[in-house]
């Protein structure tokens, strides 16, 4: 659920302090390592 929010809110462009709060949520364990490298990988393409 939070992987698929996050997910969006990539795609549409809302990644302001994104990348602090994947951080966050990977260190706590609310996304598991092939969630979080997809989605900063997705969070550096749009930069």
């Amino acid at each position: 659920m939070l992987y698929r929010t996050l997910k969006r809110m990539i795609e549409r462009g809302q990644t302001e302090g994104l990348e602090e709060k994947i951080d966050i949520f990977f260190a706590v364990g609310k996304v598991t390592e092939s969630e979080y490298q997809e989605l900063i990988g997705m969070l550096h393409a749009e930069v």
